[in-house]
């Protein structure tokens, strides 16, 4: 917890205690005291492009009585800072965020049903069309291009407008509304799916690659499992203080964990490694030995290895293929940079299916790198004699109009190609022989 949560959770306790403390001393009981808000938790959840404050829960003293609340109890605002199109100094500019659901629960998580049980907290859930609540910022610009970090001081604020009450017929007011009191986070965030990843390291040639990994809720060491290497951008890549961004920063590294993404039921296993951005062929050196442990440390489907980029990813992957083109089932690399002849060759020769998409005004790698990289790869089958056919069953290609984007960022190609379904149905259809 941060200095100024913990500060703010000590001045919220006080206020608790000061508060009871009155009420004793004027004859009042545990059923008519006045106890406050005793936390705010923010939760978080990862959208399309990067992670969101999706929703707040309230703690209490006692179960709170769901008829007492409703979306116009509370009002929610959060920064519209959004590191792909803010300054850093727009962290600080703030909005109301739209309330879609009130209810309590028993815990600080928000519930699939959206229905009230017995519970002291109450979550409000926010609309994610709303412009606001990212919680990815600027990290380190130690070139033109920066690092981006997971906020670990999240601006989203809480007003309790109207009084909340405990459970029961006519129970007693938990806490009153302070409309004009504007209340910090107290509490860390809960982060759904993110908070299930664990974190290493692996050690090779003096060289160190933080990664995180997220296995199946039931794994069994029996079973084979799929496994999606992950390979961020270049923003995400690790700069000494921003472990684990490549979860939050954007949907390739959990969407793998949900139906409603793959249409899939089957579990898998995601690995996400962090670049270094030292240069393509030693990282990829690094990364192959890392899945190589990875894979003699759990039960993997060697026949299921898959690997999925953003932008700067592409480049170890292209050189990852190449150097072990026989990893590898299937590529999804979106708005990547280019492939070269050799590595072409090589994923040719082990007929490695590709998935290639790229967005037609791509402002940070332009449409022809994804343009040559698709005439390489062709000629590289072709050279092979394949057929046209077989060239189309190898080879996937989508060019992403400016209409496709549901955010303007048009160099992240991750999205439309992660909204549509049927492309990480076909990677995970896709098997290696032998």
């Amino acid at each position: 917890m941060t200095l100024r949560r913990k500060m703010v959770a000590l001045l919220a306790t006080a206020a608790v205690l000061t508060s009871a403390g009155a009420a004793y001393a004027q004859g009042g009981n545990s059923t008519n005291v006045v106890t406050g808000i005793q936390s705010i938790t923010p939760i978080t959840e990862v959208y399309t492009y990067g992670q969101r404050v999706s929703a707040v829960a309230v703690e209490y003293s006692a179960n709170v009585d769901p008829a007492s609340i409703d979306p116009t109890s509370f009002t929610v605002s959060d920064t519209v800072y959004n590191f792909r199109f803010n300054p850093i100094d727009e962290l600080s500019k703030m909005a109301d965020r739209t309330i879609t659901n009130v209810y309590t629960n028993s815990r600080a998580h928000t519930r699939h049903n959206k229905q009230s049980v017995h519970g002291r907290y109450v979550i409000i859930e926010l609309d994610p069309a709303d412009v606001g609540g990212w919680t990815v910022i600027v990290s380190k610009c130690p070139t033109f291009l920066c690092t981006v970090k997971v906020n670990p001081d999240l601006p989203t604020t809480l007003v309790q407008r109207k009084p909340v009450r405990a459970l029961g017929n006519g129970g007693p007011v938990l806490a009153p509304g302070t409309p004009n009191r504007v209340r910090a986070m107290t509490n860390e965030p809960v982060n759904l799916l993110v908070d299930e990843f664990s974190s290493d390291a692996f050690l090779s040639g003096g060289m160190v690659l933080p990664y995180h990994y997220h296995l199946p809720a039931n794994y069994d060491p029996a079973k084979k499992y799929p496994l999606m290497v992950v390979l961020p951008g270049h923003g995400m890549g690790w700069d000494g203080v921003n472990t684990g961004v490549q979860i939050a920063a954007d949907i390739p590294a959990v969407a793998w964990l949900q139906r409603s993404w793959t249409g899939s039921d089957e579990d898998v296993i995601v690995l996400a490694p962090q670049n270094q951005r030292v240069g393509a062929a030693a990282e990829a050196d690094l990364l192959v030995k890392l899945i190589d442990q990875f894979i003699a440390n759990h039960s993997v489907d060697t026949s299921r290895v898959y690997a999925t980029t953003v932008s700067y990813g592409s480049q170890l992957a292209w050189e990852a293929f190449a150097k072990r083109p026989d990893l590898w089932a299937a590529g999804l690399i979106t708005g990547g940079f280019q492939v070269n002849a050799t590595q072409a060759a090589a994923i040719a020769e082990a007929e490695i299916p590709i998935y290639l998409t790229h967005g037609v005004n791509d402002h940070l790698l332009n449409i022809s790198l994804a343009r040559n990289s698709r005439a390489a790869l062709t000629a590289a089958y072709t050279e092979d004699g394949k057929t046209e056919q077989e060239i189309a069953d190898l080879l996937r290609y989508v060019e992403y109009g400016n209409e496709e984007f549901s955010l303007p960022d048009y160099h992240a190609a991750y999205g439309p190609t992660y909204e549509d379904r049927s492309i990480l149905k076909w990677v995970l259809s896709q098997r290696k022989d032998g």
